[in-house]
């Protein structure tokens, strides 16, 4: 018997528990123990029945991923899961599954394969491959319509959101909700099942549906994905192997459904959805910040500005149980910061994400003020005015008399330098920038910029605290824009040097937008303010290097007060829903513009579009890397997938350069060096890697390897 699995047994009830902590992933050595166990119980006169059950905090999470990558790259691995899942369903003897926390993936996959299931109310179930690339490889596309019917499973295995025990309950994906001990439970329950024929989950087909039933069905569910899951191949082969287990005997359907699984496992993908599941882990990784470091608490905090980003960040505080004081200069600016949160939370409550009462719990823990009176015992502030750096350090001056040794004051600044407003501060240590992204209360990526001086108490706190607020912190270092926008800012500006030279504006969003984000970057900037970028732009104008060359059009347009759509109208019009349509006097705007300037005309391609403003974002990444600025090649990526849109099918930035090829982008970006000038030189570790053959994801291992 593995160790990882152990079977007892209590009168005539045998149980097996499997205990590979932390989550009883389907690693090498469980399927064996589980199986072992069936043929003991097998050839055990005494047991009636068997209860499966996971020890520790759940029943099986899923499979281990690090077996998909062993797949792919051809390392001998098991049967797999299908020979021990038809052992479970044809044992004399009947198991029950009796389920806690998450039976995902191959969990479900497990607990089908049972002759029944129980669960404690809190339990979830799901088949959550799809969000990796993949479909469930162990008739899970097989077994689920057979208990759950053909629209509840394409549901599941489409989305591959989690289901809640009542909901599986009265889907038939469960039996029965254990409400007292969920093993007496399970045992009770297989003492009143052990005599009785148990019908196995294969064998079921009264839940299959007809052929004209299950073709609106599939039919409903391709158009939803054709508009919501674009470009994505596992969705699509989801609903094709359910439809085959319609149409199939079963055993035929397990060997469609291996073959999509292989097809899907196989595809870039894939490959890219694992990348990212693995560098979400990774991200909170500091090499020089030990592990075991003393966190500062944060039991109360304040935020400066109550405008739209500070009133989403005392929502994000708010939200996590965190008393928040939110501070403005006058009443009336106050007074709209908090009616704008009371309608969010009136808004969310509405949508059924919170009850009425919690709302209202939540907007109580924000105290309104005028004064920094309540800032003396904070742990916490941030500061979210605007981005000009005379005020911030205005600010920072403030709070460094004010609040109480040890408090940690950081800056949502999206650009600014985090060493100049920490020197107008004596404590440097304790401040650092903690980018939020809008809307703060909504978007999940939280950048935590480390100052020079930043101490790696205030490191670790502010990344732990990043998890407490339900955001992906990634830390990043002090240079101007950071790694987001510092990217953020050549993807944009070939956008619009793109429009001047002869792309139309719609066509230039579509070639983004064709290759999976959900907006173009024009779009983008009418959606965020284009006078954002243009105060930016301002305050930085004595940086540039004079004669070369910089987009105009944006600036132009901010300056007939064309901001975008809180204006009615930037790179497109806006009705009063915000809907937006192309614009021909912004078209014959730029054609008078351009022709003044002399810039030649010509058609541009989807592709070279495309191109222009991926590899103008790969290039600036590649500085970054090198430079020190991101950690690791994945910090990118996942600053981009959780902030920008960046498709996660593509991986991420620096993911998506790699499985191009470093040798192709390198020629790409000389080609563009020669034709556009000096913006497009290649940086020195893009040319070094691809000379090399290597990837940006080697540069990362190296760099661990040398720390």
């Amino acid at each position: 018997m593995s160790d990882l699995v152990q079977l007892t047994k209590q009168n005539n009830i045998a149980i097996i528990t499997i205990n590979n902590p932390p989550v009883n992933a389907l690693s090498p050595g469980v399927p064996e123990g589980i199986s072992e166990a069936i043929d003991q119980i097998a050839n055990d006169p005494s047991v009636k029945a068997a209860v499966l059950i996971g020890g520790g905090r759940t029943f099986i999470a899923g499979a281990d991923i690090k077996e998909f990558g062993k797949m792919t790259t051809g390392k001998p691995r098991g049967a797999g899961l299908l020979p021990l899942l038809l052992k479970i369903e044809d044992s004399a003897k009947p198991v029950i599954v009796a389920i806690h926390g998450t039976a995902f993936g191959g969990g479900l996959e497990v607990a089908m394969s049972g002759h029944y299931r129980v669960a404690v109310a809190g339990a979830q179930v799901g088949q959550p491959e799809v969000k990796l690339g993949i479909i469930p490889g162990a008739a899970g596309t097989q077994r689920l319509p057979r208990l759950a019917g053909v629209a509840k499973a394409v549901e599941m295995c489409t989305t591959g959101n989690p289901v809640k025990a009542n909901d599986a309950l009265k889907s038939g994906i469960i039996d029965k909700i254990i409400d007292s001990d969920l093993l007496a439970g399970a045992i009770a329950f297989a003492n009143e099942v052990a005599a009785k024929p148990a019908s196995k989950t294969r064998e079921r087909n009264d839940k299959l549906g007809n052929a004209a039933e299950n073709a609106a069905v599939f039919a409903a569910a391709r158009e939803t994905l054709a508009k919501k899951q674009r470009g994505l191949k596992a969705p699509q082969a989801a609903i094709d192997a359910i439809e085959a287990a319609t149409k199939m005997p079963f055993e035929e359907g397990c060997q469609f459904e291996q073959k999509l699984f292989i097809d899907c496992l196989f595809s870039d993908q894939s490959k890219s959805l694992i990348h990212v599941f693995f560098s979400e882990r990774e991200v909170s990784k500091i090499p020089d910040v030990p592990k075991d470091i003393k966190l500062i608490p944060v039991n109360s905090a304040a935020v400066i500005g109550a405008g739209t980003m500070g009133g989403g960040i005392a929502m994000v505080l708010a939200n996590a149980g965190i008393p928040v004081s939110l501070k403005e200069t006058d009443q009336a600016a106050l007074d709209r910061g908090l009616a704008t949160i009371k309608s969010n939370y009136d808004n969310s409550a509405k949508r059924g994400r919170f009850t009425p009462a919690d709302a209202e719990a939540r907007f109580k823990r924000i105290k309104p003020t005028l004064s920094y009176d309540d800032f003396a015992d904070v742990d916490l502030v941030i500061e979210a005015v605007f981005e000009g750096m005379a005020l911030k350090k205005e600010i920072f001056k403030d709070l460094d008399r004010i609040c109480k040794p040890g408090a940690i004051l950081a800056s949502n600044t999206s650009t600014l330098s985090i060493d100049e407003i920490a020197s107008a501060t004596t404590r440097p240590e304790s401040v650092i920038g903690t980018h939020f992204f809008s809307p703060a209360n909504v978007m999940r990526l939280l950048e935590i910029v480390r100052g020079k001086a930043t101490s790696k108490e205030v490191i670790a706190t502010c990344m732990n605290l990043s998890k407490t607020l339900g955001k992906i912190g990634v830390l990043v270092g002090n240079c101007r824009g950071f790694v987001g926008n510092r990217m953020f800012g050549p993807y944009r500006r070939e956008a619009q040097f793109l429009v001047e030279e002869g792309a139309s504006i719609p066509a230039v969003d579509k070639a983004l937008t064709d290759f999976g984000f959900a907006m173009g970057p024009l779009a983008t900037g009418d959606l965020a303010g284009l006078d954002v970028g243009w105060r930016i732009r301002k305050e930085y104008r004595h940086l540039e290097k004079p004669g070369v060359r910089q987009p105009f059009a944006e600036d132009k347009l901010c300056e007939l007060g064309r901001f975008g759509q809180k204006t009615g109208g930037g790179w497109y019009k806006y009705d009063e829903n915000r809907k937006a349509s192309p614009d021909p006097e912004v078209d014959a705007l730029v054609k008078k513009w351009v022709a003044e300037a002399g810039t030649p005309q010509r058609q541009i391609s989807a592709e070279e579009i495309a191109d222009r403003c991926l590899y103008a974002l790969v290039n600036e990444g590649a500085r970054i890397l090198e430079e020190g600025f991101a950690l690791r090649a994945s910090d990118i990526d996942i600053i981009y997938l959780n902030g920008y849109g960046f498709p996660a099918h593509r991986g991420g930035p620096m993911w998506y350069a790699d499985t191009v090829g470093l040798k192709k982008v390198l020629a790409r970006v000389e080609e563009f060096h020669k034709a556009h000038g000096e913006l497009w030189e290649p940086a020195p570790l893009l040319k070094r890697l691809a000379d090399q053959g290597k990837s940006f994801a080697d540069f990362g291992k190296q760099e661990s390897a040398a720390r």
